[in-house]
């Protein structure tokens, strides 16, 4: 007798193979969706499919690029958000996209569960609840791998068991790809003084030959249009900048950090075209915004991504912070020179008719027409009043 339809965010590796197998073994009827985000290739998607179906599932697979790119990677350029300081949330964005997609399939569908393959150890898990349960509050969500603590191996000997076998790469490491990014954990990553074999790395392998390469990035109110002279929807820049960056070698990474949880994480990515978006679009903000506008975007961007990492996508604070950070982009538009070096990226310049940089007013360093020499000496002698005035009232009363 069935159990009812359950929905699997499915994504054709490893653990939610195992999960198709479970539930169904358990009396489900299972949808696998596979929401694809930019990192499957035609053949990997064909797998998925045979895969869910030969084990007993319905399936679906749905293209979510479009949504990613407009919901998430947006905001996390107009932020210039790097968590640690080094990591763009390659994954943090694609599983909260995910998780809505599989919400509302399983309201299609009328299914009285949602499942995932996420552990008890990471991040995940946190971001499809969460999203899950504001979307349908009183659906039941399964989580095998987490409830149960099937190990990687397990999980492989069960497929194996059952005719499916795996390789064995797709047991040491969890490998996640997409359009922002690709993020690498296993067996090097555990231990903090290990870095990954240059056979883990895929998207950022050096191609031989290739020299150093200079783009120009143009920006239209803080997003990127245009790569050399050529208008691109978001999702074809990405791409475009992936490939060119990621065959110099440029975006790989190691990221430490804390968990939703609270433990310590780390995982290697490879991230081409965010690295070099935010660096250039970093660059092009310091030339056209204020000081204060640029510390307050600093402030506010670290918390919304903070928020967007744990999955609470939902809290009514990210639309007020997404607000600010819209209106602090009216003004970034400009084109941005970029070197795309062996291994690495450098800004070589920006140009902006919003420029703040303005050399009739004054060159830094050199001259100034706004004010003369009295009016800088008076600034100086007023400019750390109060840091003097609180040192000489200590000196005094010791």
């Amino acid at each position: 007798m069935s159990r009812g339809r359950c929905v699997l965010a499915y994504s054709g590796g490893l653990d939610t193979s195992y999960c198709v197998l479970m539930l169904i073994n358990e009396g489900w009827d299972v949808t696998a969706v596979t929401v694809d985000t930019g990192g499957f290739t035609t053949e990997e998607l064909a797998e998925a499919k045979q895969r869910a179906e030969s084990l007993g599932a319905d399936y679906r697979c749905i293209d979510a690029c479009d949504e990613v790119y407009r919901d998430f990677v947006t905001y996390i350029v107009k932020g210039n958000v790097l968590r640690g300081g080094v990591y763009p949330l390659c994954v943090a964005a694609e599983r909260v996209q995910q998780a809505i997609v599989c919400a509302n399939v399983a309201k299609e569908v009328g299914a009285v569960a949602v499942a995932h393959g996420s552990t008890g150890a990471g991040n995940d898990q946190v971001r499809f609840d969460a999203v899950v349960r504001t979307m349908i509050p009183d659906i039941e969500i399964i989580a095998p791998i987490r409830d149960r603590r099937i190990s990687r191996q397990a999980s492989t000997d069960a497929l194996a068991a059952a005719g499916m076998p795996v390789a064995k790469k797709t047991t040491d490491y969890s490998i996640n790809a997409s359009l922002w990014g690709t993020t690498i954990g296993g067996k090097e990553t555990h231990d903090p003084w290990e870095y990954p074999s240059e056979a883990v790395w895929h998207m950022t392998r050096p191609k031989e030959g290739l020299e150093a390469l200079e783009v120009t990035l143009r920006f239209e109110k803080g997003c990127p249009v245009a790569l050399n002279g050529e208008d691109m929807s978001g999702v074809e820049l990405i791409r475009a900048l992936n490939k060119l960056a990621g065959e110099r070698g440029i975006g790989r990474g190691i990221h430490m950090g804390d968990t939703i949880i609270g433990i310590k994480g780390r995982i290697a990515f490879e991230a081409p075209a965010p690295l070099v978006l935010i660096e250039a679009h970093r660059e092009l903000e310091k030339l056209v915004l204020t000081k204060w506008q640029g510390f307050w975007k600093q402030n506010l961007s670290t918390f919304y991504g903070n928020l967007l990492h744990e999955g609470l996508y939902f809290d009514p604070v990210m639309r007020d912070i997404e607000a600010f950070l819209d209106q602090s982009q009216v003004n970034v538009s400009g084109e941005v020179r970029v070197l795309l070096g062996l291994g690495h990226s450098h800004v070589l310049g920006v140009r902006s008719d919003k420029s703040l940089m303005a050399l009739e007013v004054g060159r830094y360093g050199e001259d100034n027409a706004y004010w003369d020499g009295r009016d800088a000496a008076g600034f100086c002698k007023l400019f750390p009043l109060q840091a003097s005035m609180a040192t000489w009232r200590d000196q005094k009363n010791t």
